[in-house]
């Protein structure tokens, strides 16, 4: 059969063109892709941005024309359902044979609310099987029914089927499509800074609030926690060195590597040896996580061996009780400073993620934040304004505390304050996550650089500036500045 798929990003770069580098590929989609390729199905992807207008529309009319797919599956988070569901409407008005379906984030945790909208059906968790139950009943030209994970409408009856465990034997899967993004990417953007993704496994063992882990885990049964193994990891790795010669970065990506030590050193140990037969050894990115009297000794010294040069951590706040009472991130900070401390011991970057505005925070937790950033000088930090997306626990907690009587805007997503906290208002957070770089590296990086930081911030806090800066300037203008800044 064949099967479209539409993404959609927040500010396209162009109509033809919407993507800046191969890090917007997003893994669902790409995996829904090869697996049905695989099995004899036409897959293409259509990517539609908001920022488009009525041109969304047009685009829409000439993908289906030409290919004339007969099932349009959707992707969501809950930011950009709003625009999917117009989308949907406007293709099910003008093309009612089409079978829409949608999954992702938004749709597995509020199939209550979608299926209020003009989807014929919503995927609830992994979309694999379902989706190759769905195009084999289609093909036979059988109404579809009693598939797991799948939500059926028909006549205004939803046929709500049981989720299906989750799917373990991940070594079996094709390696992620990434051939159907290619069309879309504007390579001249960005000359392949480590924008290249590598999924290690899916899901993770944690119970952070702000996430929608939690919420996933507990729609079915299974082991949730699942790792390919190093040698099918490697053999991807082969695969895209071959297509991207010139690519030396790649991101491994997966919530916590340090969730499974055995596993993450034979991840090392396989990496080193497919380096020593390079004449250039390709350098690698990861995430990890720090936990409580964790011993990160013989890791960190395999992940140097495996030419593993940048650890991104998790550190959202560095207020000791935010962390442990909000986040259900129960480790302290001299936890962190250790961890950073025998990171640099092996000669490896730390980069931190950090969230500011989350509900309960002070501004004194917020200088809290700055202190341990001041004191571990990471390489870099990728700071964003807390967003409370629906499904998390974070979300009912906004709810209880009447922080939400404001409609959220989404256009401006973890860059604009959308909380006003009782101790740390929005005007504060706004200006906290402005100038948090400044704060953070005054006395350690040229000031120079850290003003310039601040005034693209300004900018980029700024909707219609963002907008044209994405569009219009964003190339070569900006690759010159994140290279001046670093």
């Amino acid at each position: 059969m064949k099967i479209l798929f539409i993404f959609s990003v927040e500010s396209g770069l162009s109509t033809e063109k919407p993507l800046g580098s191969p890090s917007f590929i997003q893994f669902g989609i790409s995996y829904l892709s090869s697996f049905l390729k695989q099995l004899g199905h036409n897959t293409k992807l259509l990517i539609l941005s908001r920022s488009f207008g009525n041109k969304n529309y047009n685009i829409i009319r000439k993908k289906v024309e030409n290919f004339k797919p007969e099932i349009i599956g959707f992707y969501s988070v809950a930011t950009q359902y709003k625009f999917i569901s117009d989308i949907s409407k406007f293709i099910k008005t003008n093309y009612p044979e089409i079978f829409l379906i949608i999954g992702g984030p938004h749709a597995t945790l509020n199939p209550e609310e979608v299926a209020k909208d003009n989807f014929d059906a919503i995927c609830i968790g992994e979309g694999e099987r379902p989706m190759l139950e769905l195009a084999y009943m289609l093909k036979k030209n059988e109404f579809p029914s009693h598939i797991k994970n799948l939500w059926i409408k028909k006549d205004n009856i939803i046929e709500k089927n049981t989720i299906a465990p989750f799917y373990e034997e991940l070594d079996l899967l094709p390696f992620p499509d990434r051939a159907i993004w290619e069309e879309y990417i504007n390579y001249t953007q960005n000359f392949f800074e480590g924008n290249i993704s590598v999924l290690l496994g899916r899901g993770c063992p944690y119970s952070c609030t702000y996430c929608c882990n939690h919420a996933f885990r507990k729609i079915t049964n299974g082991n949730y926690v699942r790792f390919r193994s190093p040698q099918n990891i490697i053999e991807e790795i082969k695969l895209i060195h071959e297509k991207y010669p010139l690519e030396n970065n790649i991101y491994l990506e997966v919530e916590s590597f340090n969730v499974n030590n055995e596993w993450a050193i034979d991840v090392c140990n396989e990496i080193e040896k497919y380096n020593e037969s390079l004449d250039i050894p390709l350098s690698f990115r990861l995430n990890i996580r720090i936990t409580p009297n964790a011993n990160f000794d013989i890791l960190f010294e395999a992940c140097k061996r495996a030419n593993i040069l940048n650890l991104n951590i998790g550190i959202e706040s560095g207020s000791e009780r935010v962390r442990k009472n909000v986040l259900k991130r129960d480790y302290s900070n001299n936890n962190i400073i250790e961890t950073v401390n025998l990171a640099k011991k092996y000669e490896l970057n730390c980069n931190f993620f950090i969230m500011i505005g989350i509900p309960g925070e002070t501004i004194e937790d917020f200088k809290e934040t700055i202190k341990i950033c001041r004191i571990c000088q990471p390489k870099e930090v990728m700071v964003e304004i807390f967003n409370p997306y629906p499904g998390t626990d974070l979300y009912e907690v906004c709810k209880k505390m009447n922080l939400l009587q404001e409609k959220v805007n989404i256009k401006m997503e973890r860059r604009q304050a959308i909380l006003s906290l009782p101790g740390f208002n929005k005007k504060q957070i706004q200006r906290s996550y402005i100038w948090f770089n400044y704060n953070v590296y005054n006395g350690y990086k040229p000031r120079l650089k850290l003003m310039l930081q601040v005034i693209i911030k300004i900018l980029r806090s700024n909707f219609f500036i963002d907008s044209m800066l994405s569009r219009f300037f964003h190339s070569h203008l900006i690759i010159q500045l994140k290279k001046f800044m670093k």
